[in-house]
């Protein structure tokens, strides 16, 4: 999506209108002038600002994350989707980075200061070595066809969704496609096949990488655990409520699974 984007962690930052300021705050939430647009300046703002931090360009101008503790006239990020996706996508690598840089000040091995690198998105310690880069945590989401029907789950986490896919982080040692089978088996207790890679998506809540997949059932009956998941079943094409926002990569899946069936 961004051609001119960049990463160059070296320079200084300005205060100056050659750039974009995405201003943060505590809850995660971003700040947007009137016009539902970033700042190009910091010179008219009156906000306690704790660190300014280069993360690249945008448009063509060097871009930062600003991180502030005040909390007036901030924006969810999923307002920020409604707005305009762009500028989601944008203020979500914001949001991200400054989760990283405020998480990691200190080393988790041995608590030490920790330094930006100077060429990679890492802040390194200088006593033991030990390299933090942004957290990232890979999760898998998977529509799965049964002759023409769909799979979908009510999860008890949901309170605005009624029936969704099923969804998971992937685990230490384990492979992608190992993560969508075990996430079905423990959900649902089916066995699924020809599973096949769809699409990615970065996902800020809070800081997931979302992996979408398709898949065939290949055999068992829907059994769940009634904690996370109260109530599994199979959906006609007729049936099927597709999400109202398309912010997630699950309705793209289930929108590709109503055109193929």
């Amino acid at each position: 999506m961004y051609n001119d984007y960049k990463i160059d962690f070296s320079q200084d930052y300005r205060t100056d209108d050659k750039a974009y300021y995405f201003i943060i705050n505590s809850k995660r939430e971003v700040y947007l002038d009137d016009n539902h647009l970033f700042l190009t300046t910091l010179n008219k703002i009156d906000f306690n600002i704790n660190y300014v931090l280069y993360i690249g360009t945008y448009k063509n101008k060097d871009a930062f994350v600003v991180s502030t503790s005040d909390d007036i006239e901030f924006i969810p990020l999923i307002e920020i989707y409604n707005i305009d996706p762009l500028l989601y996508q944008i203020a979500t690598r914001a949001v991200l980075v400054n989760d990283w840089y405020s998480s990691y000040q200190y080393c988790g091995r041995c608590g030490t200061k920790t330094v930006l690198d100077k060429k990679d998105m890492m802040l390194l310690c200088p006593k033991c070595g030990q390299m933090h880069y942004t957290r990232i945590a890979p999760a898998i989401i998977v529509a799965i066809n049964n002759n023409g029907k769909l799979l979908m789950a009510r999860h008890s986490y949901y309170t605005k969704i009624r029936y969704a896919l099923i969804a998971g982080f992937v685990e230490a040692g384990e492979s992608i496609e190992d993560a969508v089978r075990r996430e079905v088996k423990e959900e649902v207790g089916i066995d699924i096949k020809n599973i096949q890679y769809q699409k990615s998506q970065s996902w800020p809540f809070p800081n997931s990488l979302m992996l979408g997949f398709c898949a065939d059932y290949d055999g068992g009956e829907i059994k769940v655990d009634g904690d996370e998941i109260l109530e599994a079943k199979w959906f006609n094409k007729e049936d099927i409520d597709v999400p109202e926002s398309n912010i997630s990569i699950a309705s793209w899946l289930i929108n590709d699974f109503l055109k193929k069936h």
